[in-house]
């Protein structure tokens, strides 16, 4: 099997995803260099803080250009958190910013919710499938409805396409969509690798995308 390559691009997080890949393969590594993405057999994106230090991270290592060819090539890609977030057109946290534009749309704060709905959202909460999207053969494969998977973030993912919405999570009143998806590319706002049996299981499903 290729390489799974998890980017480095400055915004941590690095480690806990590669423990998490390492439970099914040795096949890892965790690189800023571009011909390792190139070679890879899939990709991910993790990440915790803003979306422009984030995309700031990408540039000042010229890779852009090679998470977007390839996204391109059919391969898995999957986005973590920040990695989700950067993977659509646009950002509004601090400023308006340009992502990836892998999945049209553009990320946003949350909206003013209850008092006792504190921002950032912290902590586990349930998924469910999205009115267009199919889990089977997929990143959530045999995933039951309404897990649990843990959530840190105060921005959420508004895709333009509401068939680019994979999951749905609601807090404090507000349904958001906690997942995206396009083809092969993937982006959760949750974080597989801190979730549990229901994480592991998601990243073998991604492991078993691989051609």
């Amino acid at each position: 099997m290729k390489s799974i390559a998890i980017i480095d691009y400055g915004v941590g997080n690095l480690y806990s995803v590669e423990k998490a890949l390492r439970c099914f393969t040795d096949e890892v590594i965790i690189t800023e260099e571009a011909k390792d993405i190139a070679n890879a057999g899939a990709l991910v994106l993790p990440g915790v803080g803003s979306f422009e230090a984030g995309m700031h991270g990408l540039k000042i290592r010229n890779l852009i250009e090679p998470v977007q060819q390839f996204a391109r090539s059919g391969k898995p890609l999957l986005g973590i958190c920040l990695g989700a977030q950067i993977l659509l057109s646009k950002g509004y946290e601090f400023g308006e910013f340009d992502g990836l534009g892998l999945i049209p749309g553009k990320v946003v704060k949350f909206p003013t919710l209850p008092a006792e709905a504190k921002i950032p959202h912290i902590g586990w909460n349930q998924i469910t499938k999205a009115p267009a999207s199919n889990w089977n053969a997929s990143l959530l494969h045999d995933i039951p409805e309404q897990s649990h998977t843990y959530f840190v973030h105060s921005y959420v993912l508004v895709p333009d396409d509401p068939t680019h919405q994979f999951t749905l999570t609601t807090y404090g009143g507000y349904e958001f969509c906690s997942a995206v998806r396009k083809d092969n590319v993937y982006g959760t706002q949750f974080h597989p690798e801190k979730s549990g049996e229901v994480g592991l299981k998601i990243i073998e499903n991604f492991i078993k995308l691989i051609p």
